[in-house]
């Protein structure tokens, strides 16, 4: 699974899910509001959005080349 950290009204979470439309990932995306989990809240707060996969991460700002780089390192594809 993918998850995309981020919060409602989040301009640059919304372009973050936008790229990873764009990626063809979407269906795999998994968003996460950090607004309501403490924990989260302070690991991510000022860092958000963050592509999680496993224990790697990718923080914002990142172009959709950046994302499709990242995702393929990783092994995730559309087809994952």
């Amino acid at each position: 699974m993918l998850i995309l950290y981020g919060t409602q009204y989040c301009h640059l979470c919304e372009q973050a899910f936008a790229l990873a439309v764009e990626a063809g990932v979407a269906e795999l995306v998994q968003q996460i509001d950090i607004a309501g989990d403490k924990t989260l809240y302070d690991r991510y707060g000022v860092t958000i959005p963050v592509f999680r996969f496993q224990d790697q991460e990718l923080n914002w700002p990142f172009s959709l080349t950046e994302l499709k780089i990242w995702l393929e390192a990783h092994g995730i594809n559309k087809y994952s």
